[in-house]
Protein backbone atom coordinates (compact mmCIF):
# COMPACT_ATOMS: atom_id res chain seq x y z
CA UNK A 1 0.00 0.00 0.00
CA UNK A 2 2.65 2.30 0.83
CA UNK A 3 4.52 1.96 -2.38
CA UNK A 4 1.51 2.43 -4.06
CA UNK A 5 0.39 5.74 -2.19
CA UNK A 6 3.73 6.78 -3.50
CA UNK A 7 4.04 5.78 -7.30
CA UNK A 8 0.68 8.09 -7.22
CA UNK A 9 1.09 11.26 -8.75
CA UNK A 10 0.31 14.77 -7.26
CA UNK A 11 -2.69 15.92 -9.10
CA UNK A 12 -3.94 19.92 -8.67
CA UNK A 13 -7.21 18.50 -6.68
CA UNK A 14 -4.22 16.48 -3.70
CA UNK A 15 -2.08 19.65 -3.76
CA UNK A 16 -5.35 22.00 -2.87
CA UNK A 17 -5.63 20.00 0.27
CA UNK A 18 -1.87 19.30 1.06
CA UNK A 19 -0.85 22.95 0.39
CA UNK A 20 -2.19 24.56 4.15
CA UNK A 21 -0.86 21.38 6.14
CA UNK A 22 2.42 22.04 4.52
CA UNK A 23 2.27 25.75 5.63
CA UNK A 24 1.01 25.44 8.66
CA UNK A 25 3.41 22.50 9.57
CA UNK A 26 6.49 24.73 9.20
CA UNK A 27 5.19 27.79 10.99
CA UNK A 28 4.81 25.23 13.98
CA UNK A 29 8.42 24.42 13.58
CA UNK A 30 9.51 28.25 13.23
CA UNK A 31 7.64 29.41 16.16
CA UNK A 32 8.02 26.59 18.07
CA UNK A 33 11.22 27.92 19.83
CA UNK A 34 9.93 31.58 20.67
CA UNK A 35 6.63 29.67 22.05
CA UNK A 36 9.05 27.77 24.74
CA UNK A 37 11.08 31.23 25.16
CA UNK A 38 7.55 32.60 26.35
CA UNK A 39 7.02 29.60 28.54
CA UNK A 40 9.89 30.14 29.99
CA UNK A 41 9.47 33.91 30.55
CA UNK A 42 6.63 33.62 32.56
CA UNK A 43 8.07 31.87 35.56
CA UNK A 44 10.99 34.69 35.22
CA UNK A 45 11.14 37.32 37.02
CA UNK A 46 11.07 40.67 34.87
CA UNK A 47 12.99 43.05 34.60
CA UNK A 48 13.30 45.32 37.67
CA UNK A 49 12.22 49.40 36.43
CA UNK A 50 15.04 52.07 38.15
CA UNK A 51 13.47 52.93 41.26
CA UNK A 52 13.88 56.38 42.91
CA UNK A 53 14.99 55.60 46.36
CA UNK A 54 12.48 57.53 49.00
CA UNK A 55 13.68 59.95 50.99
CA UNK A 56 15.56 61.77 48.09
CA UNK A 57 18.86 61.80 48.70
CA UNK A 58 20.71 64.30 50.15
CA UNK A 59 21.33 67.32 47.93
CA UNK A 60 23.78 69.67 47.33
CA UNK A 61 21.36 72.63 47.76
CA UNK A 62 21.89 76.16 46.70
CA UNK A 63 22.19 78.00 49.72
CA UNK A 64 19.68 76.75 52.72
CA UNK A 65 18.97 78.98 55.43
CA UNK A 66 16.03 77.68 57.76
CA UNK A 67 13.01 79.79 57.61
CA UNK A 68 13.83 82.11 54.99
CA UNK A 69 13.10 83.32 51.46
CA UNK A 70 15.52 84.92 49.19
CA UNK A 71 15.72 86.31 45.82
CA UNK A 72 18.90 86.81 43.44
CA UNK A 73 19.60 90.55 42.34
CA UNK A 74 21.82 92.58 40.38
CA UNK A 75 23.60 95.24 41.04
CA UNK A 76 21.42 97.67 39.38
CA UNK A 77 18.36 96.22 41.26
CA UNK A 78 19.80 97.26 44.57
CA UNK A 79 18.18 100.22 45.37
CA UNK A 80 20.43 102.78 46.91
CA UNK A 81 23.64 100.59 45.93
CA UNK A 82 25.57 103.52 44.15
CA UNK A 83 24.95 105.84 46.48
CA UNK A 84 26.61 104.46 49.51
CA UNK A 85 30.33 104.74 50.81
CA UNK A 86 31.57 101.27 50.17
CA UNK A 87 34.89 102.19 51.59
CA UNK A 88 33.94 102.49 54.77
CA UNK A 89 32.25 99.36 54.69
CA UNK A 90 35.70 97.45 53.08
CA UNK A 91 37.70 98.68 56.07
CA UNK A 92 35.11 97.56 58.65
CA UNK A 93 34.93 94.03 56.55
CA UNK A 94 38.88 94.03 56.02
CA UNK A 95 38.47 93.98 60.08
CA UNK A 96 36.72 91.11 60.27
CA UNK A 97 38.90 89.16 57.85
CA UNK A 98 41.40 88.30 60.98
CA UNK A 99 39.80 86.64 63.24
CA UNK A 100 38.05 84.51 60.09
CA UNK A 101 42.02 83.90 58.74
CA UNK A 102 42.73 82.63 62.36
CA UNK A 103 40.60 79.90 62.15
CA UNK A 104 42.11 76.39 61.17
CA UNK A 105 41.49 75.09 57.86
CA UNK A 106 38.62 72.59 58.17
CA UNK A 107 36.81 73.93 61.28
CA UNK A 108 33.19 72.53 61.30
CA UNK A 109 30.68 75.45 59.98
CA UNK A 110 27.38 74.46 60.09
CA UNK A 111 26.20 77.22 58.70
CA UNK A 112 24.80 78.72 55.28
CA UNK A 113 27.59 80.45 53.94
CA UNK A 114 30.36 78.03 56.16
CA UNK A 115 34.14 78.96 55.79
CA UNK A 116 32.81 80.74 52.14
CA UNK A 117 34.31 83.99 53.47
CA UNK A 118 37.89 82.84 53.48
CA UNK A 119 38.52 83.89 49.61
CA UNK A 120 36.61 87.41 49.41
CA UNK A 121 39.21 87.94 53.01
CA UNK A 122 42.35 86.79 50.71
CA UNK A 123 41.38 89.41 48.08
CA UNK A 124 40.59 92.54 51.01
CA UNK A 125 43.88 91.54 53.27
CA UNK A 126 45.84 91.94 49.77
CA UNK A 127 44.30 95.36 48.54
CA UNK A 128 44.75 98.03 50.85
CA UNK A 129 42.18 100.50 48.62
CA UNK A 130 41.38 104.12 49.64
CA UNK A 131 38.88 104.46 46.65
CA UNK A 132 35.41 104.33 47.06
CA UNK A 133 34.79 103.16 43.47
CA UNK A 134 37.89 100.89 44.20
CA UNK A 135 35.78 99.13 46.99
CA UNK A 136 32.37 99.13 45.48
CA UNK A 137 34.27 97.18 42.93
CA UNK A 138 35.66 94.78 45.01
CA UNK A 139 32.45 93.80 46.82
CA UNK A 140 30.69 93.16 42.77
CA UNK A 141 33.67 91.23 41.87
CA UNK A 142 33.60 89.02 44.89
CA UNK A 143 29.62 88.73 45.91
CA UNK A 144 26.43 88.07 44.56
CA UNK A 145 23.45 90.17 46.25
CA UNK A 146 20.47 88.18 47.50
CA UNK A 147 17.23 90.18 48.79
CA UNK A 148 16.78 87.98 52.10
CA UNK A 149 13.92 87.86 54.10
CA UNK A 150 11.91 85.70 56.70
CA UNK A 151 9.77 82.92 55.03
CA UNK A 152 6.63 84.82 54.32
CA UNK A 153 7.50 88.48 54.84
CA UNK A 154 8.56 90.54 52.55
CA UNK A 155 11.46 93.07 54.55
CA UNK A 156 13.36 92.55 57.35
CA UNK A 157 13.22 94.46 61.11
CA UNK A 158 15.82 96.13 62.93
CA UNK A 159 16.23 97.91 65.90
CA UNK A 160 19.08 99.93 67.47
CA UNK A 161 22.07 99.67 70.08
CA UNK A 162 24.68 101.40 71.79
CA UNK A 163 27.05 101.75 74.40
CA UNK A 164 26.01 103.74 77.40
CA UNK A 165 28.27 105.53 79.42
CA UNK A 166 26.48 105.68 83.24
CA UNK A 167 28.12 106.63 86.79
CA UNK A 168 29.25 104.14 89.53
CA UNK A 169 31.60 103.48 91.74
CA UNK A 170 33.95 101.17 92.64
CA UNK A 171 33.19 100.52 95.91
CA UNK A 172 29.79 100.76 97.66
CA UNK A 173 27.74 103.50 99.26
CA UNK A 174 24.81 105.63 100.21
CA UNK A 175 24.37 106.76 96.50
CA UNK A 176 26.07 103.61 94.32
CA UNK A 177 24.38 100.39 96.07
CA UNK A 178 23.08 98.44 93.06
CA UNK A 179 25.92 95.93 91.91
CA UNK A 180 27.45 94.89 88.70
CA UNK A 181 28.06 91.16 88.88
CA UNK A 182 30.75 89.44 86.78
CA UNK A 183 30.05 85.31 85.88
CA UNK A 184 29.41 83.50 89.29
CA UNK A 185 31.84 79.68 89.20
CA UNK A 186 28.57 78.13 89.63
CA UNK A 187 27.11 79.02 86.79
CA UNK A 188 26.97 75.66 84.06
CA UNK A 189 26.38 75.46 80.24
CA UNK A 190 26.35 71.61 78.84
CA UNK A 191 29.03 71.10 76.39
CA UNK A 192 31.54 74.28 78.11
CA UNK A 193 33.70 74.34 80.54
CA UNK A 194 32.78 76.93 83.25
CA UNK A 195 36.08 78.80 82.63
CA UNK A 196 35.46 78.95 78.93
CA UNK A 197 35.88 82.45 77.55
CA UNK A 198 32.40 82.03 75.07
CA UNK A 199 29.52 81.25 76.60
CA UNK A 200 26.20 80.77 74.23
CA UNK A 201 23.22 83.49 74.71
CA UNK A 202 20.95 81.20 74.44
CA UNK A 203 19.61 77.34 75.56
CA UNK A 204 19.83 76.45 78.79
CA UNK A 205 22.05 77.28 81.62
CA UNK A 206 22.38 75.13 85.35
CA UNK A 207 23.33 75.95 88.50
CA UNK A 208 26.01 73.16 89.68
CA UNK A 209 25.10 72.27 93.45
CA UNK A 210 27.51 69.78 94.79
CA UNK A 211 29.70 67.59 92.31
CA UNK A 212 26.67 66.27 90.36
CA UNK A 213 23.39 68.10 90.81
CA UNK A 214 22.11 70.55 88.44
CA UNK A 215 18.99 73.56 88.41
CA UNK A 216 18.18 75.83 86.88
CA UNK A 217 19.98 79.15 87.28
CA UNK A 218 18.82 82.25 89.66
CA UNK A 219 16.55 84.33 87.62
CA UNK A 220 16.82 88.11 88.06
CA UNK A 221 14.24 88.73 90.79
CA UNK A 222 16.39 86.25 93.06
CA UNK A 223 19.60 87.48 92.29
CA UNK A 224 18.17 91.28 92.96
CA UNK A 225 17.00 90.14 96.05
CA UNK A 226 20.53 88.79 97.08
CA UNK A 227 20.76 85.18 95.67
CA UNK A 228 24.59 85.63 94.50
CA UNK A 229 25.54 88.66 97.48
CA UNK A 230 28.48 88.76 99.30
CA UNK A 231 30.82 86.31 96.49
CA UNK A 232 33.37 88.89 95.59
CA UNK A 233 31.63 89.07 92.34
CA UNK A 234 30.88 92.32 92.52
CA UNK A 235 32.75 94.54 89.19
CA UNK A 236 30.87 97.93 90.43
CA UNK A 237 28.13 99.93 91.62
CA UNK A 238 25.83 101.71 89.88
CA UNK A 239 23.00 104.06 91.13
CA UNK A 240 19.76 102.90 90.05
CA UNK A 241 18.74 99.29 88.62
CA UNK A 242 17.52 101.02 85.44
CA UNK A 243 20.93 101.87 84.71
CA UNK A 244 21.79 98.07 84.71
CA UNK A 245 18.95 97.37 83.11
CA UNK A 246 19.85 99.13 79.85
CA UNK A 247 23.64 98.40 80.08
CA UNK A 248 22.04 94.91 79.98
CA UNK A 249 19.84 95.20 77.37
CA UNK A 250 22.67 96.53 74.65
CA UNK A 251 25.58 94.54 76.23
CA UNK A 252 27.99 96.91 77.24
CA UNK A 253 28.40 100.10 79.06
CA UNK A 254 31.35 102.47 80.10
CA UNK A 255 31.02 103.46 83.72
CA UNK A 256 32.36 106.84 84.75
CA UNK A 257 33.78 106.29 88.12
CA UNK A 258 33.40 108.96 91.00
CA UNK A 259 37.80 109.03 91.40
CA UNK A 260 37.80 110.15 87.59
CA UNK A 261 38.36 106.71 85.92
CA UNK A 262 36.53 104.91 83.45
CA UNK A 263 35.78 101.03 83.61
CA UNK A 264 34.12 98.97 80.46
CA UNK A 265 32.41 96.24 80.69
CA UNK A 266 31.50 93.65 77.79
CA UNK A 267 28.58 90.70 77.81
CA UNK A 268 30.05 87.49 79.82
CA UNK A 269 26.98 85.47 79.69
CA UNK A 270 23.29 84.95 81.05
CA UNK A 271 20.97 82.96 83.53
CA UNK A 272 19.42 80.50 80.86
CA UNK A 273 15.81 82.57 81.33
CA UNK A 274 14.31 84.02 78.16
CA UNK A 275 14.18 87.76 77.52
CA UNK A 276 10.79 89.52 77.78
CA UNK A 277 11.36 93.26 76.50
CA UNK A 278 9.99 95.69 78.81
CA UNK A 279 8.88 98.51 75.82
CA UNK A 280 6.31 95.48 74.95
CA UNK A 281 4.63 94.77 78.55
CA UNK A 282 4.34 98.77 78.33
CA UNK A 283 2.43 98.58 74.85
CA UNK A 284 0.21 95.58 76.13
CA UNK A 285 -1.14 97.10 78.49
CA UNK A 286 -2.22 100.75 77.13
CA UNK A 287 0.71 102.49 79.40
CA UNK A 288 3.08 103.44 76.21
CA UNK A 289 1.48 103.91 72.39
CA UNK A 290 2.99 101.79 69.86
CA UNK A 291 4.32 104.64 67.68
CA UNK A 292 5.86 106.61 70.78
CA UNK A 293 7.73 103.78 72.07
CA UNK A 294 11.21 104.76 73.01
CA UNK A 295 13.82 103.67 74.86
CA UNK A 296 14.25 107.46 76.21
CA UNK A 297 9.84 106.94 76.88
CA UNK A 298 10.67 103.70 79.18
CA UNK A 299 13.64 105.35 81.05
CA UNK A 300 11.35 108.37 82.09
CA UNK A 301 8.59 106.14 82.68
CA UNK A 302 10.69 103.51 85.13
CA UNK A 303 11.73 106.93 87.05
CA UNK A 304 8.42 108.37 87.51
CA UNK A 305 7.22 104.60 88.61
CA UNK A 306 9.52 103.01 90.70
CA UNK A 307 7.30 100.56 92.44
CA UNK A 308 5.83 99.41 89.04
CA UNK A 309 9.33 99.41 87.89
CA UNK A 310 10.35 97.20 90.26
CA UNK A 311 7.45 94.44 89.01
CA UNK A 312 7.89 95.48 85.39
CA UNK A 313 11.52 94.80 85.47
CA UNK A 314 11.22 91.08 86.83
CA UNK A 315 9.32 90.15 84.32
CA UNK A 316 12.15 90.11 82.37
CA UNK A 317 13.71 86.91 84.29
CA UNK A 318 16.74 87.03 82.15
CA UNK A 319 19.85 88.70 83.83
CA UNK A 320 22.99 89.28 82.23
CA UNK A 321 26.49 89.02 83.88
CA UNK A 322 29.57 91.04 82.42
CA UNK A 323 33.50 91.08 82.15
CA UNK A 324 35.98 94.32 82.55
CA UNK A 325 37.57 94.86 79.63
CA UNK A 326 40.82 97.00 78.97
CA UNK A 327 39.99 99.11 76.51
CA UNK A 328 40.88 103.03 76.48
CA UNK A 329 38.22 105.79 75.90
CA UNK A 330 38.63 106.32 72.35
CA UNK A 331 38.05 102.56 71.60
CA UNK A 332 34.90 101.13 70.93
CA UNK A 333 32.97 98.41 72.42
CA UNK A 334 34.20 94.62 71.28
CA UNK A 335 31.37 92.91 69.38
CA UNK A 336 31.22 88.73 69.68
CA UNK A 337 33.33 88.34 66.59
CA UNK A 338 35.90 89.59 69.13
CA UNK A 339 36.75 92.79 67.37
CA UNK A 340 35.76 96.23 68.29
CA UNK A 341 32.95 97.21 66.64
CA UNK A 342 32.18 100.22 64.26
CA UNK A 343 29.82 102.88 65.02
CA UNK A 344 27.35 103.21 61.47
CA UNK A 345 28.82 100.25 60.05
CA UNK A 346 28.56 97.02 62.40
CA UNK A 347 25.53 94.94 62.93
CA UNK A 348 24.25 92.41 65.53
CA UNK A 349 22.37 89.35 63.52
CA UNK A 350 21.23 86.28 64.93
CA UNK A 351 24.65 83.85 64.99
CA UNK A 352 22.77 80.91 64.78
CA UNK A 353 21.93 81.21 61.07
CA UNK A 354 24.99 83.85 60.06
CA UNK A 355 28.57 83.84 60.01
CA UNK A 356 30.28 86.71 61.78
CA UNK A 357 32.26 89.07 58.63
CA UNK A 358 29.02 88.55 56.42
CA UNK A 359 27.96 92.02 54.69
CA UNK A 360 24.54 92.92 54.56
CA UNK A 361 22.92 96.26 52.48
CA UNK A 362 20.26 97.69 54.18
CA UNK A 363 18.02 100.27 52.26
CA UNK A 364 14.75 101.47 53.38
CA UNK A 365 13.75 104.82 55.39
CA UNK A 366 15.06 105.30 59.05
CA UNK A 367 14.44 108.11 61.79
CA UNK A 368 18.25 108.83 61.82
CA UNK A 369 17.71 112.48 62.53
CA UNK A 370 14.41 113.04 63.96
CA UNK A 371 11.57 110.61 65.15
CA UNK A 372 9.24 112.19 63.27
CA UNK A 373 10.55 112.32 60.12
CA UNK A 374 11.98 109.35 58.13
CA UNK A 375 15.31 109.88 56.13
CA UNK A 376 16.69 107.68 53.56
CA UNK A 377 19.10 104.97 54.79
CA UNK A 378 20.98 102.75 51.84
CA UNK A 379 24.21 101.33 53.81
CA UNK A 380 26.59 98.46 53.53
CA UNK A 381 27.29 96.92 57.18
CA UNK A 382 29.12 93.87 58.44
CA UNK A 383 27.68 91.31 60.90
CA UNK A 384 30.07 91.39 63.67
CA UNK A 385 27.76 91.00 66.68
CA UNK A 386 25.02 89.03 68.13
CA UNK A 387 21.94 89.36 70.85
CA UNK A 388 19.70 87.13 72.59
CA UNK A 389 16.79 89.34 71.23
CA UNK A 390 18.17 88.96 67.43
CA UNK A 391 16.37 86.15 65.98
CA UNK A 392 15.53 85.10 61.92
CA UNK A 393 17.45 85.35 59.34
CA UNK A 394 16.36 89.39 58.37
CA UNK A 395 16.79 90.97 61.96
CA UNK A 396 19.62 92.89 62.92
CA UNK A 397 20.80 95.00 65.39
CA UNK A 398 22.33 98.48 64.20
CA UNK A 399 25.33 99.78 66.00
CA UNK A 400 25.37 103.52 66.46
CA UNK A 401 28.30 104.30 69.16
CA UNK A 402 28.62 105.34 72.34
CA UNK A 403 27.09 108.31 74.56
CA UNK A 404 23.68 109.78 74.95
CA UNK A 405 23.49 111.18 71.31
CA UNK A 406 23.53 107.38 69.93
CA UNK A 407 21.18 106.47 72.84
CA UNK A 408 18.27 108.95 71.21
CA UNK A 409 19.25 107.56 67.69
CA UNK A 410 19.48 103.82 68.40
CA UNK A 411 16.18 103.86 71.11
CA UNK A 412 13.98 105.32 68.35
CA UNK A 413 14.64 102.23 65.73
CA UNK A 414 12.12 99.88 65.05
CA UNK A 415 11.40 99.48 61.98
CA UNK A 416 10.84 97.17 58.64
CA UNK A 417 13.64 97.60 56.28
CA UNK A 418 15.08 95.41 53.04
CA UNK A 419 17.91 93.44 53.41
CA UNK A 420 20.03 92.17 50.72
CA UNK A 421 23.00 89.91 51.76
CA UNK A 422 26.28 89.48 50.08
CA UNK A 423 26.67 86.28 49.39
CA UNK A 424 30.85 85.30 47.89
CA UNK A 425 30.51 83.77 44.08
CA UNK A 426 32.28 80.48 45.20
CA UNK A 427 28.18 79.94 46.57
CA UNK A 428 26.33 81.61 43.62
CA UNK A 429 22.79 80.25 44.12
CA UNK A 430 21.70 81.04 40.31
CA UNK A 431 24.67 78.44 39.44
CA UNK A 432 24.36 75.87 42.10
CA UNK A 433 20.90 75.80 41.11
CA UNK A 434 20.80 74.39 37.72
CA UNK A 435 22.12 71.23 38.89
CA UNK A 436 19.65 70.35 40.82
CA UNK A 437 17.47 67.35 39.16
CA UNK A 438 13.48 68.52 38.28
CA UNK A 439 10.78 67.26 40.52
CA UNK A 440 8.13 64.34 39.95
CA UNK A 441 6.15 64.66 37.07
CA UNK A 442 2.95 66.58 38.34
CA UNK A 443 0.10 63.83 38.55
CA UNK A 444 -2.69 64.34 35.49
CA UNK A 445 -5.88 65.86 36.59
CA UNK A 446 -8.09 62.78 36.68
CA UNK A 447 -5.90 61.74 38.78
CA UNK A 448 -6.28 64.69 41.22
CA UNK A 449 -9.67 64.45 40.88
CA UNK A 450 -9.99 61.02 41.99
CA UNK A 451 -7.48 61.24 45.04
CA UNK A 452 -8.33 65.14 45.93
CA UNK A 453 -5.62 66.10 49.35
CA UNK A 454 -8.47 67.13 51.87
CA UNK A 455 -6.81 67.94 55.14
CA UNK A 456 -8.62 65.99 57.74
CA UNK A 457 -11.64 67.12 59.16
CA UNK A 458 -11.14 67.93 63.35
CA UNK A 459 -12.91 65.82 65.44
CA UNK A 460 -15.42 67.42 67.85
CA UNK A 461 -14.53 67.22 71.43
CA UNK A 462 -15.91 65.51 73.32
CA UNK A 463 -17.01 68.32 75.73
CA UNK A 464 -18.90 70.11 72.96
CA UNK A 465 -21.08 66.35 72.60
CA UNK A 466 -22.31 66.69 75.94
CA UNK A 467 -24.30 69.70 76.31
CA UNK A 468 -25.92 68.50 73.03
CA UNK A 469 -26.52 65.74 74.22
CA UNK A 470 -27.92 66.68 77.89
CA UNK A 471 -30.30 69.19 76.23
CA UNK A 472 -31.96 66.52 73.65
CA UNK A 473 -32.39 64.31 76.76
CA UNK A 474 -33.60 67.02 78.72
CA UNK A 475 -35.97 68.07 75.93
CA UNK A 476 -37.29 64.25 75.70
CA UNK A 477 -37.88 64.48 79.44
CA UNK A 478 -39.95 67.81 79.40
CA UNK A 479 -42.27 66.93 76.22
CA UNK A 480 -45.28 63.82 76.97
CA UNK A 481 -45.14 60.63 75.30
CA UNK A 482 -48.00 61.34 72.98
CA UNK A 483 -46.06 64.13 71.52
CA UNK A 484 -43.15 62.02 71.29
CA UNK A 485 -45.24 59.76 69.13
CA UNK A 486 -46.75 62.48 66.71
CA UNK A 487 -43.14 63.60 66.45
CA UNK A 488 -41.90 60.13 65.68
CA UNK A 489 -44.77 59.08 62.95
CA UNK A 490 -43.83 62.78 61.36
CA UNK A 491 -40.13 62.21 60.89
CA UNK A 492 -41.87 58.51 58.89
CA UNK A 493 -44.11 60.48 56.98
CA UNK A 494 -41.58 63.09 55.92
CA UNK A 495 -39.04 60.00 54.61
CA UNK A 496 -41.64 58.53 52.96
CA UNK A 497 -42.33 61.75 50.90
CA UNK A 498 -39.06 62.48 50.20
CA UNK A 499 -38.06 59.27 49.02
CA UNK A 500 -41.20 58.95 46.81
CA UNK A 501 -40.37 62.94 45.73
CA UNK A 502 -36.63 61.52 45.31
CA UNK A 503 -38.06 58.46 42.54
CA UNK A 504 -39.68 60.80 40.77
CA UNK A 505 -37.58 63.72 40.24
CA UNK A 506 -34.93 60.97 39.06
CA UNK A 507 -37.20 59.92 36.30
CA UNK A 508 -37.79 63.30 35.19
CA UNK A 509 -33.38 64.22 36.03
CA UNK A 510 -34.92 66.81 38.30
CA UNK A 511 -32.51 67.37 42.16
CA UNK A 512 -35.12 67.32 45.16
CA UNK A 513 -34.86 70.29 47.08
CA UNK A 514 -34.55 69.57 50.54
CA UNK A 515 -37.95 68.76 53.17
CA UNK A 516 -39.11 71.68 54.98
CA UNK A 517 -38.03 69.11 58.31
CA UNK A 518 -34.36 68.38 57.53
CA UNK A 519 -32.03 70.30 58.99
CA UNK A 520 -28.87 72.15 57.12
CA UNK A 521 -26.64 70.43 58.56
CA UNK A 522 -28.25 66.74 57.26
CA UNK A 523 -28.11 68.12 53.81
CA UNK A 524 -24.64 69.80 53.97
CA UNK A 525 -23.05 66.15 54.62
CA UNK A 526 -25.30 64.62 52.42
CA UNK A 527 -23.76 66.81 49.62
CA UNK A 528 -20.05 66.61 51.04
CA UNK A 529 -18.27 63.58 49.30
CA UNK A 530 -15.67 61.92 51.75
CA UNK A 531 -12.25 62.31 49.96
CA UNK A 532 -10.55 58.95 48.79
CA UNK A 533 -7.57 58.35 50.45
CA UNK A 534 -4.26 57.84 47.99
CA UNK A 535 -3.43 54.62 47.70
CA UNK A 536 -0.37 53.27 49.46
CA UNK A 537 2.57 52.16 46.97
CA UNK A 538 2.76 48.51 45.68
CA UNK A 539 5.87 46.70 47.23
CA UNK A 540 8.27 45.22 45.02
CA UNK A 541 9.15 41.80 45.57
CA UNK A 542 12.27 39.84 45.12
CA UNK A 543 11.72 36.45 43.10
CA UNK A 544 13.36 33.67 44.88
CA UNK A 545 13.13 31.41 41.99
CA UNK A 546 13.68 28.51 44.92
CA UNK A 547 10.76 28.85 46.42
CA UNK A 548 8.75 29.48 43.00
CA UNK A 549 10.15 26.08 42.01
CA UNK A 550 8.79 24.23 45.70
CA UNK A 551 5.73 25.83 45.33
CA UNK A 552 5.20 24.32 41.54
CA UNK A 553 6.28 21.05 42.76
CA UNK A 554 3.91 20.90 45.32
CA UNK A 555 1.30 22.04 43.64
CA UNK A 556 1.97 19.15 40.71
CA UNK A 557 2.27 16.73 43.58
CA UNK A 558 -1.26 17.12 45.53
CA UNK A 559 -3.01 16.66 42.09
CA UNK A 560 -1.94 12.78 41.72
Amino acid sequence: MVREFWKRGFTARSLRYWTPALALSVAAVVLAPYAAEAVRARHRHPAAEPVRHLPYPQLDWPLEIPNSQYQPLSWTEVPGWADDDQLAAFRTFRASCKPIAAKPDGAPEDKALGDSLRDPCRDARANDLNDNAAARAFFERNFEPLKISKLGDADGFVTGYYEPVIEGSRTQNEVYNVPVYRRPSNLFVRGFKQDATSLPNKGPVYRKIGRRKLVPYYDRAEIEDGAIEGRGLEIAWLRNQTDLLFAQIQGSARISLDDGSTVRINYDAYNGHPYTPVGRILIERGIIPREQMSMQRIRDWMEQNPEGANELRRMNRSYIFFREVQLSEKDEAVGAQGIPLTPGRSIAVDKSLHVYGTPFFITGELPIDSEKQKNPFHRLMIAQDTGSAIVGPARADLYFGAGQEAGKVSGRLKHSIQFVMLVPRSLDPVARGRKLPLPDARPSEKIARLFPQVLPKEPVKEAQKEPAKDQAKDQSKDQPKEQLKDQAKGQEQISAAAASAKDTNAKDGKVPAPAAGASATTTVAQNVVAPIPLPEARPRLESDRNSRRLRYGRRHRNHR
